[in-house]
């Protein structure tokens, strides 16, 4: 992992080179205060304080300064220093006025890489910001932490990231938080929760199914349920994908990377709640044992369901999950899953369809989301929908015979697994960035994250 606490520092009024800030209102102001020099090499390189990411070296002696347009100086997005985190030569930096608020976590990011596999990795140049807002470094660095947790685990291929590899990866965050970890698998899966042992059966035994559970916190602590939907590779099982569907299926489990990392900020930041943690980990592969077209099984709730689709298994993992959540009578269930192409028809890779059935909360995770520059979008859990669900033989069906509302009705499928008093955001986000911009390289991405948290965080009056 990278240590990011080595590029945000305390400013202790040592030498650094200055970034100034300019925005298209206020570049003509400052850059009149600006030397002759600096005036014709702007000029020169045709620098008007509006380009977005653009930024110019302006010498001084044996240094520099740095300008760079940014889209308003009084309100910093996550992104705007990102350019500078990546592009900058190897050194100490701090902003001519103010403070890097929002910005750090992008100075940070532009700083990860991700390279594993790389036999040659690129030089990591050290390129540290100081700032005098000491309260916000802890947290600036967690969130970034948090962020490059599912960055990386979505980007590690499936062959190296299985149920198991998962398990390890709540088993790392148990251990530093002296947290409790239950796994259920094998008979007491296939008993206790059949449509996840459902979906995982036809995977090969070092590839099995399993429930991860963590359990966090006070007991008398209000009690909350993070759920992450971990389909570590999706072959559409029986109802096989294409290969151009099927390429980028390591991502499946990126809901579960979500949850593990917010589950990790959860505990880094010490919120006072009694934190249970569930992944329902398993491959949807294809073989003799796997289940079929047709099948009706059984779930966790009681509720038989008939298969319409086996390439709609993510919903059966999380509706095992989901009621399990529940048994812990919670006063509030998040879930993120990868579920639904129909999400990113309806609203692209950028923001995570957010469905929630209870209005007050839905209000705290959109202003959170605003607050942390980290957008959702809400849809409709829309009732006259749920008749799509309807089976001839089971009590539903898991994939609605309709080309209409499918990340609707995968949510409303959801929604039968969830206790009725209890409020709960289902987020069916992408977890993947398919171009790059500053800090956010093409591949796997944290989207949701952060507003989940800022609504934790304020909802339970810490960060």
């Amino acid at each position: 992992m990278t240590d990011f606490a080595a590029f945000l520092l305390p400013d202790r009024a040592e030498p650094a080179t200055s970034i100034h800030l300019v925005d298209g209102d206020g570049f003509g102001d400052w850059l009149a205060t600006r030397p002759a020099a600096d005036r014709s090499l702007l000029d020169a390189m045709r620098f008007d304080g509006k380009s977005g990411y653009a930024f110019a070296i302006l010498p001084r002696g044996d240094g520099f300064e740095v300008v760079t347009a940014v889209a308003d100086t009084a309100v910093l997005s996550p992104w705007c220093l990102a350019k500078l985190g990546e592009a900058l030569p190897e050194g100490r930096y701090r902003l001519a006025t103010g403070t890097p608020g929002k910005a750090a976590l992008g100075w940070l990011l532009a700083q990860h890489r991700f390279d594993r596999y790389k036999s040659k990795p690129d030089p990591r140049p050290v390129r540290v910001l100081l700032t005098t807002d000491l309260a916000s470094i802890a947290l600036t660095v967690r969130l970034a932490e948090a962020t490059a947790l599912v960055r990386d685990l979505v980007d590690t291929p499936a062959s190296d990231m299985g149920p198991a590899d998962l398990e390890a990866a709540v088993r790392d965050l148990a251990t530093t938080h002296d947290a409790r970890i239950t796994v259920t698998h094998g008979d007491a899966l296939d008993q206790g929760y059949p449509m996840i042992a459902a979906v995982g059966r036809g995977a090969e035994r070092s590839r099995a199914p399993r429930l991860i559970e963590l359990d966090w916190g006070r007991e008398d602590a209000p009690r909350i349920a993070i759920v992450g939907k971990g389909v570590c590779f999706d072959t559409g099982g029986l109802d096989l994908k294409p290969a151009s569907g099927m390429r980028l299926m390591k991502k499946d489990m990126g809901g579960a990377a979500h949850a593990i990392a917010l589950a990790g900020l959860i505990i880094a930041e010490r919120l006072p709640v009694r934190l249970h943690l569930l992944v329902a980990a398993v491959e949807n592969s294809v073989s003799a044992t796997a289940f079929r077209p047709g099948d009706i099984i059984g779930s966790r709730a009681g509720i038989s369901v008939e298969i319409d689709n086996t390439d709609a298994e993510g919903r059966l993992v999380l509706g095992d999950a989901l009621t399990r959540a529940g048994e812990g009578d919670p006063e509030l269930i998040l879930d993120f899953a990868t579920l639904t192409g129909a999400a990113r028809v309806a609203l692209g890779p950028d923001l995570p369809a957010t469905f929630v059935n209870d209005e007050a909360l839905a209000r705290e995770l959109l202003a959170a989301a605003h607050d942390a520059s980290d957008p959702l979008w809400r849809m409709p859990l829309w009732d006259g929908y749920d008749d799509m669900l309807k089976s001839d033989l089971a009590d539903l069906v898991n994939s609605a015979d309709s080309p209409f509302a499918g990340s609707v009705t995968a949510a409303l499928f959801l929604r039968r697994f969830v206790p009725k008093t209890c409020a709960w955001a289902h987020l069916d986000t992408f977890a993947w960035r398919p171009s790059a911009k500053p800090g956010r390289p093409r591949g796997g991405e944290a989207l949701g994250l952060r507003a989940a948290f800022a609504m934790l965080a304020a909802r339970y009056r810490r960060g």
